[in-house]
């Protein structure tokens, strides 16, 4: 019996598909095939992990944004408070914004207020008594005064492309407005030109009394007219007048003399 065990050892060493690495050859075909299957059933187990992975994390970060939102700063709160308040009291006093407004027989007169500020026929007549001026004073000071006007069209044209703010009521720009490029609400360009002129005219000029308190009078009721129409929010009109106001400071600070004024007029 020892004999025969032997020689069945020796074969076994001798057949190279007994060793362990050529295992896997000896088994049938199923076993394979079971072994794909589990390996899909794995990959696909994973797959499913990796998925509920990432609507977990969806689920956990949808709550935290809605907490952003609903839970804004203090800042935030105050700043949309503000703004709240100022688009209600403009909507109060645009009572010329339309044909169904309470005010709406004067919406003509109110509107021609802010034309007397446009800043067309501001430019246009500052060229024409520029012409006719003879004297060096009123050249230098209509030069200076054209200067100053298309510096405020620059810049209210800059500021309204830059904030895009749309005007409390559905009010579309008229044809002087595409002109000098007034299409948004802030800053209000009528009362920043207002204020400008009327700051330059009150400095420049040597008035009366009842003429510097017309002039004032005037500033205001033309930001005042431009909410009546539902042009503007109060916060334009207010923005309009501060941004005016440095117009008039800078333009001092860049005042051109008299010899300059003198040779810029004589070009045309």
């Amino acid at each position: 019996m020892p004999a025969p065990q032997r020689r069945s050892r020796g074969r076994d060493k001798n057949n190279i598909l007994a060793r362990p690495e050529f295992m896997s050859l000896n088994q049938p075909a199923t076993s394979t095939q079971e072994a794909r299957s589990s390996s899909r059933k794995q990959s696909g187990q994973y797959g499913n992990s990796v998925e509920g992975a990432r609507e977990r994390r969806q689920s956990q970060q949808l709550p935290e944004e809605d907490c952003m939102q609903l839970n804004p700063s203090f800042k935030g709160i105050a700043w949309n408070s503000l703004m709240a308040i100022d688009i209600a009291i403009s909507k109060g006093i645009g009572v010329c914004a339309n044909s169904t407004s309470s005010w709406a027989s004067a919406r003509s007169m109110v509107k021609l207020i802010g034309i007397t500020s446009h800043g067309l026929p501001w430019i246009v007549g500052t060229l024409v008594c520029l012409w006719n001026s003879n004297t060096l004073a009123g050249q230098e000071v209509l030069v200076n005064l054209l200067l100053a006007l298309l510096l405020d069209i620059l810049t209210v044209a800059g500021l309204q492309k830059l904030f895009k703010r749309r005007a409390p009521f559905e009010v579309s720009p008229g044809i002087l407005d595409y002109l000098v490029l007034d299409v948004y609400a802030f800053p209000a360009s009528h009362a920043s030109r207002a204020t400008m002129v009327s700051k330059f005219f009150l400095t420049h000029l040597v008035l009366a009394i009842p003429l510097r308190v017309l002039l004032v009078l005037w500033a205001f009721s033309v930001g005042l007219s431009r909410i009546m129409i539902g042009r503007h929010h109060i916060s334009d009109v207010m923005g309009g007048l501060v941004i005016g106001y440095m117009q008039f400071n800078f333009v001092e600070i860049i005042w051109l003399p008299s010899s300059t004024c003198q040779m810029l007029s004589s070009l045309w």
